[in-house]
């Protein structure tokens, strides 16, 4: 068995119909590998509070590795004016969040929409307007605990629309 490094792999690059909107997203670290996680899926582009850490930020860009450049991102400053303009556009929005509606990742049918928003609530309060959106999902947990990082959250809910929705 070898190891390969980064220069031995071909990845399949494709582009999937999916946004993510960061809600108020505080941590320098979670806005980097956002970047990142994003980027390794096909993610088309990215939105971050008006009040986010800066993508000029130390910690932004050291976790991000050299993925700020290679991903569509833009700022927001009304939550709901993005959401209701994201929903004009065809998107369903789909919180990743706990509620009493959420519908457990794998059983969610991620290829009845067309295009796809996954909102991501803030590290402290999760997502500020849970109304807006048209679905939520939860990534079922066997701890003692009922959450994890916004990003973890955000990898493993990004791998199973990939999975879903990949063109073989």
């Amino acid at each position: 068995m070898i190891q390969l490094t980064h220069n031995d792999i071909k990845n399949k690059q494709q582009k999937f119909p999916i946004t993510i909107v960061c809600d108020a997203i505080r941590t320098p670290e979670n806005i980097g590998m956002c970047f990142r996680i994003s980027e390794s899926f096909g993610v088309e582009k990215i939105y971050f509070h008006e009040n986010s850490p800066s993508i000029k930020n130390r910690k932004v860009i050291n976790t991000a590795r050299n993925t700020i450049g290679q991903i569509n991102y833009d700022s927001y400053k009304n939550f709901n004016n993005l959401i209701h303009q994201l929903k004009l556009e065809g998107n369903t929005i789909i919180g990743i969040e706990i509620t009493d509606k959420s519908i457990d990742i794998q059983d969610f049918d991620f290829k009845n929409n067309e295009k796809i928003v996954l909102l991501l609530g803030s590290e402290r309060n999760g997502i500020e307007n849970i109304n807006l959106v048209d679905e939520t999902i939860a990534i079922p947990m066997y701890g003692r605990n009922s959450s994890m990082n916004v990003i973890h959250s955000l990898a493993i809910t990004l791998y199973e629309i990939t999975n879903q929705i990949k063109i073989s």
